[in-house]
């Protein structure tokens, strides 16, 4: 038992981090493996209710500057993974790329033996702006 729960935690951790390559590099192939086609995004972050499909989402990601691209830093906190029986998981998430501190609840599915999002709803606040000698 201990070996399944072992890959299976392997498993959703590696399409999380798949998930954030696609993020950092903007690379929406990636995204599109990673989302079930029928995936939602949503926050209320910017004080209304954003609330996306897919099909609405990948082209705002294609339209921006990738964080690559701005020679951001590389990185995220995986700080859980929990289960909900053999096909059900949910993950929370935090890194800071283009200006925001995210925190990422992502829900997921598995389904015909692969695991995919099937919910993202997060919360980001600004990054304080630092002056050029590095400092607040």
């Amino acid at each position: 038992m201990n070996a399944k729960i072992n890959n299976e935690y392997a498993d959703v951790a590696q399409v999380l981090s798949a998930y954030y390559d696609g993020l950092y590099y903007g690379d929406t192939a990636i995204l599109e493996e990673v989302f079930h086609p029928d995936a939602h995004y949503a926050t209320v972050s910017g004080g209304d209710l954003l609330h996306l499909d897919m099909k609405s989402y990948f082209p705002i990601v294609q339209a921006r500057q990738s964080p690559e691209s701005l020679e951001e830093p590389y990185g995220y906190i995986l700080e859980s993974i929990e289960f909900a029986g053999p096909a059900v998981a949910s993950a929370r998430m935090r890194s800071s790329m283009l200006e925001k501190h995210f925190i990422d609840f992502l829900t997921m599915i598995n389904l015909d033996g692969r695991w995919r999002i099937i919910s993202k709803v997060f919360h980001y606040e600004l990054q304080e702006p630092t002056d050029s000698n590095g400092g607040k």
